[in-house]
């Protein structure tokens, strides 16, 4: 029987722990990753809701959606769908996800369509 929390839950609150240090009142963009799909949300923790979401499960038919070419299209979605509703800047919280594969793709893909973080 194991004691404690795993490594995947240490770096999950190390990780939120420290962007609330640093998120100076900006919502968060919040990336969730399965082994199928990838999924992203921007949230405002000081209203307590969802601004924006996308994920894999939307406009992919017959497509591919577990690979970087399906993150980054996650993370160009991500992006419209916030300016729409009004943010431009936010924190980037992996959660317990290394950055790296799929979760780099979805944040690269992310600034380049126009969010800051």
């Amino acid at each position: 029987m194991t004691k404690g929390l795993s490594l995947f839950e240490k770096r999950r609150r190390r990780n939120r722990t420290a962007l609330r240090a640093r998120s100076g009142g900006r919502p968060r963009l919040s990336v969730h990753r399965s082994g199928k799909h990838i999924y992203a949300q921007v949230i405002d923790d000081a209203q307590g809701r969802t601004v924006a979401a996308a994920s894999t499960l939307q406009g992919h038919e017959g497509a591919a959606t577990s690979n970087v070419d399906a993150a980054s299209a996650v993370g160009k979605r991500i992006a419209e769908a916030a300016k729409a509703a009004g943010v431009t800047q936010v924190v980037f919280d992996r959660g317990g996800f290394l950055f790296h594969g799929r979760v780099k793709a979805l944040a690269e893909a992310a600034r380049e369509a126009g969010l800051e973080f």
